[in-house]
């Protein structure tokens, strides 16, 4: 018996080393290929971003912001975000509570089109909105006649970065209501709550991570679009150019300094905007795993 049992010993620690070894080599396959992807093509172009912007020193860089259209493209950038991020998170919270709370016809191609923009290229709603507003569209000339300007100027601008943005809050917020059900609406409606007190105190508090999350998304993709804004914005300089399309011009004239400068600034704000995300998507995470238990 002594033999046979000092026997099996070896042989079920090899066959569980061969287990281990067989759950491990995707694992690491996985993970390598992960971060090899990841720094071919997120941290080298990072880098070469930097590299490029601090090629002549820190006084040609920090020269690069002096520029009277640096200043206007990064107060316009922070203007339209400034417009069009708020107008989303309230499209979004109306969207989210009414697709998530309420059965009503029509609910299911509501849904289809607050995922539009994500089917759509910028550079088509762009067009779209040449179409509509341009001088040869179709409210063109009542534009015209009453002084309005919309494409070529700031509105054109606004409305193509709210069609690229809005549906990031909705997109956050709708699955964790749907999570969350509706008895603590229900519960709060019993007790004599009005409609607007059971959204602000029961469930806008439910979901302010995953509305936060939403938002620094649109912020994000506000300040970096480019398509949909260069179509409507005419690429005036010192007037209709965002920061993207400021380092275009920039690159196409060959001033790589200021141009790669003005990207760092840009790549800078990305980071800030995913180090924020993680820290919500972290609060949001341990939230759900709260509420699960």
């Amino acid at each position: 018996m002594t033999s046979v049992g000092t026997i099996a010993a070896p042989t079920k620690a090899a066959r569980s080393r061969s287990i281990d070894w067989r759950e491990a080599l995707p694992r690491w396959t996985l993970i390598s290929l992960t971060l090899t992807f990841l720094a071919l093509f997120l941290f080298v172009p990072l880098a070469a971003i930097v590299a490029e912007a601090l090629r002549k020193g820190l006084g040609a860089y920090f020269a690069s912001f002096t520029d009277p259209d640096c200043h206007s493209a990064i107060r316009l950038t922070l203007l339209v975000t400034a417009i069009a991020v708020p107008l989303n998170l309230v499209f979004g919270l109306a969207a989210s509570w009414a697709i998530a709370k309420f059965e009503f016809v029509g609910k299911s191609l509501l849904l289809t089109l607050v995922d539009l923009p994500f089917a759509v290229s910028p550079i088509v709603s762009g067009l779209v909105y040449v179409l509509l507003f341009g001088a040869q569209g179709w409210f063109g000339p009542w534009l015209a006649e009453h002084d309005i300007e919309v494409i070529f100027a700031v509105p054109g601008i606004v409305l193509a970065t709210i069609f690229v943005t809005f549906p990031f809050v909705a997109r956050e917020v709708i699955p964790l209501m749907q999570e969350q059900g509706k008895d603590e609406e229900l519960a709060a409606l019993s007790l004599g709550a009005s409609g607007w007190q059971t959204f602000w105190r029961v469930t806008l508090p439910n979901v302010r991570w995953a509305v936060l999350y939403g938002v620094i998304l649109s912020v994000a993709r506000a300040m970096g679009e480019f398509g949909a804004v260069s179509v409507v914005s005419g690429h005036i300089r010192g007037r209709t150019n965002t920061m993207p399309l400021h380092v275009e011009v920039l690159y196409n004239e060959y001033n790589f300094v200021a141009a790669f400068a003005v990207a760092s600034l840009l790549a800078l704000l990305a980071l800030v905007t995913l180090a924020l995300q993680s820290v919500v998507e972290w609060r949001l995470s341990r939230e759900t795993r709260g509420d699960s238990h």
